[in-house]
């Protein structure tokens, strides 16, 4: 076996994926598991957007197109920020990867010196500290406890600040705890920042149309047009259009960013899949009305799962307004014993114990790098979820 590089032990296997992983294998030695571990919509991807997979291929669009995006997509990813966000963008400040990830990704790596500092608010995507590590920063964590309801303040920005900090990672609504900034909120951050100059904002909007009960959705540069210049606004295809296997993110930013982001992506991937680029611009181009449908089912099942997991003994769930997660505390939990005698000690041994004992797979806060709390995706039947919720409510019954 060759030596593994240094930079291998500094990061971890995704833990999502891992429950996700632990869940089918149960699954297919026949254990009854319920996987709400995954991130993505259960619904299908839209005809309409199939569709013109099809006619691509048929097309014979099947050949390497520009390393980060056609034009193509690239005009109705200008016309979705222009329509949605009210920011302009032209073509030269638009990239298109492999997924939100790779965009992501490509911005550290094309932008991050050895001891440069990104702060991150806890909890976060399990992602986005690896990632930092891999490209040689320093992530830097500000935890943003239950509550206030998950989201940064801006005293906790300020302070977190210092003259090495080169970016702001923000996610609203934000994987793992649903919780979104509204525009008042957003406004507080934005302030801080015009104020520090050297630091850039990359903010993850991949859950943008997954908001409810009336919630607006705002983004930085639209809230703060003095932060434009210093901004990446990264989203995909992949959550609203239910489009997760496509692999198709994007992110407009400023041009100079832009291109350096075009010198890592052409070094390691090249393009997306050019049948996924052809999918894309028909999701963003096409109808929208799936989406206020989708929104609709999704909106029920946290109201489900919100009021269920509230009944279960030592555990408190927050209503989130929106993406597809809730993030309840099980600190009531915490120092209770197991039916066999084991103590529940942390939020991983709680998990733990849910998959054994009634086969149900959640992700444990301490991978989102807030304790103790755990993750549920409701992206999936309402059947499975309240069965799901029975047997959380019976695990929680029968410790002691």
């Amino acid at each position: 076996m060759p030596m593994l590089a240094a930079r291998l032990s500094r990061i971890k296997p995704s833990p999502t994926i891992a429950v996700t992983t632990k869940a089918a294998e149960l699954k297919a030695a026949g254990r009854d598991v319920i996987g709400l571990g995954a991130g993505e919509p259960d619904f299908d991807t839209p005809d309409n957007i199939k569709a013109a997979a099809i006619r691509a291929m048929e097309k014979g669009e099947t050949k390497y197109t520009a390393v980060d995006g056609t034009p193509a997509l690239k005009q109705a990813i200008c016309a979705k920020f222009k329509r949605e966000n009210g920011l302009d963008y032209k073509p030269n400040q638009i990239t298109v990867g492999t997924g939100g990830k790779q965009v992501l990704y490509n911005a550290l790596m094309a932008t991050l010196d050895p001891g440069d500092e990104v702060i991150i608010p806890a909890p976060y995507w399990v992602s986005y500290p690896d990632i930092v590590l891999l490209a040689e920063g320093k992530p830097v964590s500000v935890s943003c406890p239950q509550n206030n309801n998950f989201k940064l303040r801006a005293e906790d920005l300020e302070a977190a600040i210092t003259p090495k900090t080169k970016w702001l990672i923000l996610n609203s609504p934000s994987n793992p705890t649903g919780s979104a900034y509204t525009a008042a909120e957003m406004k507080e951050l934005t302030d801080v920042l015009v104020r520090h100059p050297q630091v850039w904002v990359m903010t993850d909007d991949m859950y943008e149309h997954l908001v409810y009960d009336d919630f607006k959705f705002v983004t930085p540069a639209q809230v703060e047009p003095k932060l434009y210049g210093r901004t990446l606004t990264v989203n995909g295809v992949s959550k609203a259009y239910c489009m997760t296997g496509w692999r198709i993110g994007y992110a407009g930013g400023p041009a100079e960013l832009i291109k350096a982001m075009a010198v890592i992506q052409s070094q390691s991937t090249s393009n997306p899949s050019s049948i996924g680029q052809a999918a894309a611009i028909e999701a963003l181009n096409g109808p929208q009305d799936f989406i206020a449908r989708n929104n609709a089912a999704f909106k029920q099942r946290r109201d489900l799962v919100v009021d269920m997991l509230n009944k279960a003994k030592g555990l408190h769930c927050p209503k989130p307004e929106g993406a597809f997660y809730v993030y309840p505390s099980c600190a009531g939990v915490i120092g209770r014993k197991t039916p066999k005698g084991r103590t529940i000690a942390t939020d991983t041994d709680f998990v733990t114990y849910l998959l054994e004992a009634e086969g149900v797979a959640v992700v444990q806060g301490e991978a989102f790098g807030l304790s103790p709390h755990f993750r549920i995706s409701y992206a999936t039947s309402t059947e499975a979820l309240k069965e799901a919720c029975m047997r959380i409510q019976r695990a929680c019954a029968a410790l002691v």
